[in-house]
This record gives C-alpha cells, sequence and structure tokens, in this order.
C-alpha cells in the first residue's frame, strides 16, 4: 500500500506557513513619480515590506481617501487637499508637515522652441496660436490651479484658456509635450527635469501663484508601526538626496 505521499502531505500541513510580507500604502502626488520610484526599493530592503505606491493628482487621491481608500500616507502637491483631510479628521495627530517646495514652468519639446518672455503679454499666445496648451486640471490639480494663477497673474489666461488641452494629472501633461501633442505645457521644474523629451522655455515668478508646497501625513485609519517607518524614512537624509537630486526644494527639518 502505498503511504508514502500521503504522509508527505500530512508533514507539510504540520510546517509553519511562510509569513507574507507586510504591506503600506503611499498615496502620493503624481509629479513625485521618479524621485519614489528610486525610494521605493531602498524601503523595501530595508523594512522587508512591500511598498504600494499610487500615483496620481493630489485631487483624486484626496477623494479616494475621503471614500476609504486604504492609504497609510499620503503626500499632497498643495496644503489645500491636505487641509481638507485634517478637516474631516482624517489625518493622524501631529504627522503633518511640509515636506518640499516646487516651481512651475513652460514647457516645450526638446530643441523645438526658443525662450519665451512670460512678462511680454502678447508673446505666448502669439507662439501658441491655435495649437493647445497642455496643462493638469486647472480648478483640481494643483500644477493646474498654480499654473492658472500664475497666467492669470500675469495677464495671459483669457488669450490662453481656450486653448488649454487639461490633463487628469501633471505627468500626463508632460506625456502630450513628450509626445509632440502640444507644443507648450505647464508641468513642474521637478517633472521637466525628469523627461529628456521636454525642454524649460520660462520659468513662472515665484510671486505670480501660491507658494508651492507639499505636506505629507499620515493616515489616522489602521496606523501601524510601519506606517512610522515610512514616515521617518520620507523624512529623512535618504529621502531628501534623492528628492532634492530631482530638483526639489527639501522643508522636511
Amino acid at each position: 500500500m502505498r503511504r508514502a505521499p500521503l504522509l508527505t502531505a500530512c508533514l507539510l500541513g504540520l510546517l509553519p506557513l511562510r509569513a507574507s510580507a507586510e504591506e503600506v500604502t503611499l498615496f502620493a502626488a503624481a509629479s513625485l513619480k521618479t524621485a519614489l520610484e528610486t525610494l521605493e526599493p531602498v524601503f523595501e530592503e530595508a523594512t522587508g515590506a512591500d511598498l504600494r505606491i499610487s500615483l496620481a493628482g493630489s485631487s483624486a487621491l484626496a477623494r479616494q481617501i475621503e471614500q476609504g481608500a486604504p492609504a497609510d500616507v499620503y503626500i499632497s502637491a498643495n496644503p489645500d487637499w491636505m487641509d481638507l483631510l485634517e478637516g474631516e479628521g482624517l489625518l493622524a495627530p501631529g504627522t503633518r508637515k511640509d515636506l518640499l517646495s516646487n516651481e512651475i514652468t513652460l514647457v516645450a519639446p526638446a530643441g523645438e522652441a526658443p525662450e519665451i518672455d512670460l512678462m511680454s503679454h502678447p508673446e505666448l499666445p502669439k507662439i501658441l496660436g491655435a495649437a493647445p496648451l497642455a496643462m493638469a486640471l486647472v480648478e483640481a490639480v494643483p500644477a493646474g490651479i498654480y499654473g492658472k494663477q500664475a497666467l492669470t497673474s500675469l495677464g495671459l489666461w483669457e488669450a490662453v484658456a481656450p486653448h488649454v488641452a487639461q490633463a487628469d494629472n501633471v505627468r500626463a501633461a508632460l506625456s502630450l509635450v513628450a509626445l509632440g501633442e502640444a507644443p507648450l505645457g505647464i508641468v513642474y521644474a521637478t517633472d521637466a527635469r525628469a523627461e529628456p523629451k521636454v525642454e524649460v522655455v520660462a520659468t513662472f515668478p515665484a510671486d505670480s501663484h501660491d507658494p508651492i508646497l507639499y505636506p505629507i501625513a499620515a493616515l489616522a485609519e489602521n496606523r501601524s508601526p510601519l506606517t512610522e517607518e515610512l514616515l521617518v524614512f520620507l523624512t529623512g537624509p535618504e529621502a531628501r538626496a534623492t528628492f532634492e537630486a530631482q530638483g526639489f526644494t527639501w522643508l522636511g527639518d
């Protein structure tokens, strides 16, 4: 009578199952993509945990969190969406801080546009003509909001508004320019730096829009020691070096 397979199966059933890796979920503004892709394996190697990163426009992520999405840490590209979640009691008390800053730039496909004087009001509309100006959603996504503020401050918004091609997030707007589907776009300086197929043709004055701030915070629900480790990591020296290498200004100290 053949009992060896049955005996083997019984013995295997007595062995402890291998523990699966713990998971922690980071919701982050799309403009952080390049830096976070660099930091993800560093954190995972240091902790043995699985870091799951969801990248999108800050507004979309905040709405998902409102609706119960299982995020552990959130990084927004402006304070307003973080304010919304804080006002609803969804942030872990004492964990919010301003992490980074950035600049808004006008970009064109690499090698295809001269520098543009944003202070010369007729110049941008004339160069743009009937072609699209790629921007993130101007009423919801921070990069689009900052871009509209800057264009309005410089007296350019009314002239270019009919030609704005709005994208779900700033990286999508960047892609429109990189692929040649839009001759100009408004993105963060760090996005332009991450994409070799575009070049910066102008930088918007800092006083033409609200300060660009990236706050970070843990979410109150299901807070764990691993969440604390992720917060410490993202506000620590290794993350700082990576963010600064991508062109962000560090505010995390």
